[in-house]
């Protein structure tokens, strides 16, 4: 007896099922379907470099593998886990090797690219500007937050989304009824037990498929994998955050919607559902943040101060203890009062700055460091608001000579801004007592 020998590993059955051809890819239709982005690029042969932004397992590295096979160029692949500059411009050379002698294209897939650093990133930027390689990145991460701006400047960024039932279902089907599957077992899955299975998931198509591939170990050949089964076999997975059904973006908008309509227990209530579904703390902590600037703001200062350090406190101290703090921050802003006057200013002054371009800057409100700059008047005729009755210069301009003043913040009268208002109200009376300065440049 051969004590070496042994059988060879089979495959996961979600390696075996890895779709051949774009025609086996399951998901992504707002992407692939006839007459959408990606599949006209492709088809027209105008292929470029790209992003793949998406949670796990809904196909970024299989579409890159696709991608190439569908446009006859090389496939080259690194991790940013576990790879560096070098192993770039290794898959540099190839590419390089690739087009001199064979007149191929290469691409050069790195999957988790969020994990590079920036000097990381910046070594792929001349070898994509001349050609040398098509880049595709695959993140779970925004890449506006984790990638530089030059590199996606140079990529166009597809947003994968999270395995619909309609997809998720079509995985379970060809992984019962294909040979490279589980085909030769007739195995069947009742519409229970694939609810069961599909919560479980996530939309996560690799999960769906390990999960049904352990359920088959335990199923007899030409059986049902029923409730009861998955039951032992799952145990607490299933209770995950559902982005399919109960979708993850409806559910921090329910908190979201539950703190700016003043209920404090509604609001509770759709952080602790997040938090049973596997929710990371730290994202409602950066979302809670962001609720005390749009929809309390000034009529309650303090919040947005109880906010960072619940958001703080979280980082430092994790679960349970941190998330008792941004629940005290959730319940605050519920209670506290409501405006949403700076939010509303802003969107207006970012609208109007797009607007109306690049608008000089008047003379008087420039600095004025140099000798030049003072002979060119910058800085002349400047009123300095501490030399001014009340510290204020009644009947100043702010705005750029092609602008009238316009008034983007208008406090509510709840909380500080009450007060706040009462302010802005003397203040414009006194301008109303004194003439407008307007200056030519």
């Amino acid at each position: 007896m051969d004590l070496f020998r042994s059988e060879p590993v089979a495959q996961p059955l979600a390696a075996r099922l890895r779709p051949s051809n774009l025609d086996e890819y399951v998901g992504q239709e707002h992407l692939l379907a006839r007459g959408k982005p990606l599949r006209e690029a492709l088809e027209q042969g105008a292929l470029h470099s790209m992003i793949f932004w998406g949670p796990p397992g809904v196909g970024k590295t299989t579409l890159a593998r696709l991608l190439a096979q569908f446009c006859d160029a090389h496939f080259e692949t690194v991790s940013a886990v576990l790879a560096g500059v070098k192993e770039i411009r290794q898959a540099v050379e190839v590419a390089k090797q690739q087009a001199g002698q064979y007149g191929r294209r290469t691409i050069l897939f790195v999957d988790e690219v969020h994990r590079f650093n920036k000097s990381q990133q910046d070594a792929f930027l001349p070898y994509v500007e001349d050609g040398t390689l098509l880049f595709i990145g695959a993140t779970t991460e925004n890449p506006s937050f984790e990638l530089n701006n030059a590199l996606l400047s140079r990529a166009r960024v597809y947003v994968l989304k999270s395995l619909d039932e309609a997809a998720l279902r079509k995985l379970v089907n060809r992984a019962l009824t294909e040979e490279r599957g589980l085909g030769k077992r007739n195995l069947r899955v009742g519409d229970d037990a694939f609810k069961m299975l599909m919560a479980a998931a996530d939309g996560d198509g690799r999960r769906m498929l390990n999960f049904l591939e352990n359920a088959s170990d335990l199923a007899e050949d030409g059986s049902e994998i029923d409730v009861e089964m998955l039951q032992s076999l799952l145990g607490d997975s299933r209770r995950r955050f559902d982005k399919g059904g109960e979708a993850f973006y409806d559910q921090i908008s329910a908190l979201h919607k539950s703190v700016r309509g003043s209920n404090p227990d509604g609001a509770l209530y759709w952080f602790a559902r997040m938090l049973d579904g596997g929710c990371d703390p730290l994202y409602i902590a950066r979302r809670v943040v962001r609720m005390a600037s749009e929809d309390i703001g000034n009529a309650d200062p303090r919040a947005l101060s109880l906010c960072l350090a619940a958001w703080d406190v979280q980082e430092r101290l994790g679960s349970p203890e941190g998330e008792l703090a941004v629940a005290q921050a959730i319940t605050y802003l519920a209670c506290a009062p409501k405006s949403n006057a700076v939010y509303m200013g802003f969107k207006t002054a970012l609208r109007e700055a797009a607007e109306h371009g690049s608008l000089e800057v008047p003379l008087h409100l420039r600095n004025a460091p140099t000798k030049l700059m003072k002979q060119l008047g910058y800085g002349d005729e400047y009123r300095y608001a501490h030399d001014e009755p009340d510290a204020y210069a009644a009947g100043e301009d702010y705005f750029p000579d092609e602008l009238e003043p316009r008034q983007y913040y208008q406090p509510v009268p709840r909380g500080l801004e009450l007060k706040i208002g009462e302010k802005l109200r003397h203040l414009a009376d006194l301008d109303r007592n004194s003439p407008r300065q307007r200056r030519k440049p």
